[in-house]
């Protein structure tokens, strides 16, 4: 499969593209996104010698995150969807960032500002794809859904901001966190290619952010 995949979710932007398994990518911080996204793009298009035209399918971080990163990822999704012809997989940016911690079970926290964190639980299945544990939220440190109990890993700007609380709040059940962690694109390419196969492509007008301070609990599981 060869998809391409995109996150500007957060203060990182970053690109992947994978053909067959191989990765090509790039990632830089910063707030460039809006002038570096496309020419990232190009830079891993040609490095694998392709075309758009030549792709399966794109898939983009939908968010949560930064509302002007949500904006920018979904509209250049979008465009290069419409242009080409090709269906866009929505990927959570929580789960990407989860998706890339060599971890079982990720506590993904983004730091929203407004003293609140957008907030999922994944624990990581068989086939090495992490799953959405209840629902990913908006909430303040203090009132995050407890996880069920087990080792979890904490990671991501709500950590870096509240980690004294979110630990007082969680307790034992959280064995440890990182600093700085941030989605990137070649995690959302491997989500994008397990959406693709469980056929949770959308066309383009229907590849849209999701910003939860207006839908509180996205997605439930099974």
């Amino acid at each position: 499969m060869r998809i391409l995949a995109l996150d500007t979710s957060t203060e990182a932007c970053s690109v992947a593209l994978s053909v067959d398994g191989r990765i090509c990518d790039r990632f830089e911080l910063g707030l460039q996104h809006s002038s570096r996204i496309l020419a990232m793009i190009d830079e891993v298009l040609a490095e694998a010698a392709l075309a758009l035209a030549g792709l399966d399918v794109l898939a983009f971080g939908r968010g949560p995150g930064s509302f002007t990163g949500l904006r920018i990822g979904a509209g250049v999704a979008q465009g290069l969807a419409f242009g080409a012809g090709l269906p866009v997989v929505p990927v959570s940016s929580l789960a990407a960032m989860a998706q890339g911690q060599r971890q079982t079970r990720v506590l993904a926290a983004f730091d929203a500002r407004m003293s609140q964190v957008y907030w999922g639980a994944y624990r990581r299945g068989p086939d090495g794809i992490m799953t959405l544990m209840g629902g990913e939220r908006v909430v303040v440190p203090a009132e995050v859904p407890v996880p069920e109990t087990g080792d979890w890993f904490g990671v991501g700007s709500g950590w870096d901001q509240y980690a004294e609380e979110l630990k007082t709040h969680l307790g034992d059940r959280v064995k440890d966190w990182s600093q700085g962690g941030h989605p990137h694109a070649r995690d959302v390419a491997r989500l994008g290619e397990s959406g693709f196969n469980n056929d949770e492509a959308v066309s383009a007008e229907h590849a849209l952010p999701v910003y939860l301070r207006d839908n509180v609990v996205v997605k439930q599981s099974p």
